[in-house]
């Protein structure tokens, strides 16, 4: 008789594991659906550095190499080569810079759309952390999740086109890779290592200030060696960094092949310097955007998870690393010039996560008194946050910054006085460059000195007599827009040379004008026609006020 072969019988699936795996599906869901309402209060805004990232895309794809524009110098005037290259295979997909999808343009759709998906991915690992230290980690991470989705600083950021949500991915991750090998006790794991440090390779390349994350996994296996894994500890954390540098050293000597320099050309530019007393009044700016009740609250959970040993305390532990490099990150980038807190989007979430974390488990050690105070005094600090949070969304929503479709009609109208002069291959001299270099016919040079290395070096030199020289007697523009801290800075407005070479259209704010360049004008007829046109264009741009938060056309192309 043939022997009786059994089929492997599949446990039922019980009542409690379903309603795990549905409190799991929900930890993720509900952020999401918070975070889906919250970026659409912003509409279709993008914001114009963005535009920068976007122009190179386009280039790369099609063939042109790193430049702003077909023809350009290679510079690397983007810091976002991760963020770069997912344009650029989206581009190539036919997915992003081709045209509209259901009505809305792919450049709004695509971008925003992997914005969304790496959100729901924080999402993920918050719930996987907290699934290591937690008994109830669909709350802990569902908290955690909708918390980060109204913090108006992550939202925006991630939803401008920029790569703030990549970031915030790849750090949220070598978070909860650490934080579940501490629970666990497998750091000294080469998988753990590896993880950690592509991770890491992930977030310098998506921004140069990622670069810190590579001392996370280092550091917390530090903190939790043992006498018996010391040798295995000391093999593998060589290992995290090794493959750290693989990825990260590789780009770094593209860079220097390609560009002849060591940093990014928008470091150059920027005029980053080494971090001072000042930088830890922006450290406490962050304390003071989420509310101190809050924060307040958050220290005192905090305090007493930490107090004792346990294995949520093991996981806070290696949980406050990344979150204090993401802090030590933000303090000692220069203060950017852009609203909401632009270089703090990876705080929100793993300041979240560490608070609910330390909050589940000190409630039930509280007797009932405790448990009531605590949680009117949490009740009472996050309805202050809340109406914080409120106000910075209105205003942002109301007048967010510098929309990448405004540079574009703006970008228009520089093209209109080139034509009506009747110059060709001109120059723009501007400090908004995206929506430019995307629409826009002339040659950019760009007064920020982000895409151009001679004005750069002039930033960081602080030499502006000297960049004032090279725009009046080398660059010699055909159009110049200048506005706002650009004029200021440089002393251009101010310059004789500016009245006696160039005639001033019309004024666009207080601090800023467009102007053109007098030997350009064949004869009064042109200057009136000049004249008549920017008037025409201020009344077009003033009623496009209201319209900040929407697209402006289906593709963005230079006019024929």
């Amino acid at each position: 008789m043939a022997a009786r072969t059994t089929e492997p019988v599949e446990p039922p699936k019980t009542t409690a594991n379903l309603s795990r795996r549905w409190a799991a599906v929900l930890a993720v869901v509900v952020p999401t659906l918070v975070t889906c309402v919250h970026a659409l209060g912003y509409g279709r805004w993008l914001v114009d550095d963005a535009g920068i990232t976007f122009a190179y895309a386009r280039s790369v794809a099609q063939g042109n190499g790193p430049v702003l524009q077909p023809g350009a110098t290679a510079v690397e005037g983007y810091s976002d080569p991760a963020w770069l290259g997912v344009l650029t295979v989206g581009r190539w997909l036919g997915l992003f810079d081709h045209g509209a999808w259901f009505g809305i343009p792919d450049y709004v759709l695509f971008p925003k759309g992997i914005a969304l998906l790496c959100c729901i991915g924080v999402f993920v690992a918050l719930y996987r952390t907290a699934a290591a230290v937690t008994e109830r980690p669909a709350l802990v991470a569902g908290v955690a999740g909708v918390i980060t989705a109204l913090v108006p600083s992550f939202v925006i950021w991630c939803f401008s086109g920029l790569e703030n949500s990549l970031l915030a991915l790849a750090v949220v991750s070598l978070a909860s890779v650490l934080v579940r090998a501490a629970a666990s006790g497998t750091l000294a794991r080469p998988g753990v290592a590896i993880a950690c440090g592509a991770l890491a390779a992930l977030a310098a390349l998506t921004r140069p200030d990622g670069a810190l994350y590579a001392a996370a996994y280092p550091l917390v296996a530090l903190l939790f060696v043992t006498r018996p894994a010391l040798r295995r500890t000391l093999w593998v954390v060589p290992l995290s960094v090794v493959t750290f540098l693989i990825p990260w050293g590789a780009y770094l000597a593209w860079r220097i092949a390609e560009f002849d320099a060591v940093v990014p050309n928008t470091a150059l530019a920027k005029g980053q310097s080494a971090p001072t007393v000042d930088s830890i009044r922006k450290a406490v700016d962050l304390a003071s955007y989420l509310g101190w009740p809050l924060v307040l609250v958050a220290v005192v959970c905090l305090g007493a998870a930490l107090a004792r040993p346990s294995r949520t305390r093991t996981g806070l532990v290696a949980l406050l690393v990344p979150l204090v490099l993401a802090i030590i990150g933000f303090s000692v980038l220069l203060q950017d010039w852009m609203p909401q807190y632009r270089f703090a989007t990876p705080v929100w979430p793993l300041a979240a996560l560490a608070t609910s974390i330390a909050a589940a488990h000190l409630l039930p050690q509280l007797a009932v008194r405790g448990r009531a105070a605590l949680a009117v005094l949490t009740a009472i600090a996050c309805t202050l946050a809340g109406i914080s949070w409120w106000q910075n969304y209105d205003e942002f929503s109301t007048g967010p910054t510098v929309p990448l479709c405004v540079v574009v009609q703006q970008a228009q109208e520089y093209d209109g006085y080139a034509r009506i002069m009747g110059v060709r291959d001109a120059t723009v001299l501007l400090p908004d460059i995206g929506g430019t270099a995307l629409a826009g016919n002339l040659r950019v040079a760009d007064v920020a000195g982000l895409a151009d290395k001679r004005i750069a070096q002039f930033w960081s030199d602080e030499d502006m007599a000297g960049l004032r020289d090279y725009v009046f007697t080398e660059l010699q523009p055909a159009v110049i827009h200048i506005h706002g801290s650009w004029a200021n800075a440089t002393g251009l407005l101010d310059d004789p040379r500016m009245q006696t070479d160039y005639l001033r259209l019309r004024w666009t704010s207080a601090t800023g004008a467009n102007l053109v360049r007098r030997d350009l004008i064949p004869n009064p007829a042109v200057q009136d026609e000049l004249i008549k046109f920017a008037r025409h264009s201020a009344t077009v741009q003033a009623q496009l006020g209201p319209q900040r938060t929407r697209s402006c056309g289906d593709v963005l192309r230079p006019e024929a």
